[in-house]
């Protein structure tokens, strides 16, 4: 059903790249204030590891995948209709999911809009791509 050689994979890797860069602006200049007093915590309190950056990393990955995949399962071909299905997966997949655990974790709402306004924003960005570069 899925054809791993359908995928174009140095758009995969563009794709993951710029949905990986995109958290650089989302959790700096764009909503890092937001997001740190949404955890509770000051930016002295942040320890930069690579860790997180690495699985960050690797997650986007796996979406950029699974977003190629279904992009050339359902034969989408134009940048338009890429971003719809990265819009749809995202907001029925993630952000629900993500809403979820911010109701058991009791996260709050602002957290969970600048968490899975994220992963929204960057299967958007994603499917774009990967239906543009096909």
């Amino acid at each position: 059903m899925f054809d791993l050689t359908a995928l174009n994979w140095l758009a995969v890797l563009v794709a993951t790249i710029a949905g990986f860069m995109l958290g650089g602006l989302w959790y700096g200049p764009l909503f890092g204030k937001a997001w740190l007093k949404a955890i509770g915590k000051t930016e002295d309190e942040i320890k930069p590891s690579p860790g997180p950056f690495i699985i960050s990393f690797f997650t986007a990955l796996v979406t950029s995948i699974v977003l190629g995949l279904l992009i050339a399962g359902l034969h989408i071909e134009s940048t338009g209709d890429g971003a719809v299905i990265g819009l749809v997966t995202g907001i029925g997949f993630i952000a629900t999911a993500m809403a979820s655990d911010s109701a058991f974790c009791g996260w709050g709402v602002n957290l969970w809009l600048i968490q899975s306004g994220y992963r929204v924003t960057y299967s958007v960005i994603m499917g774009a791509i990967l239906a543009w570069w096909q």
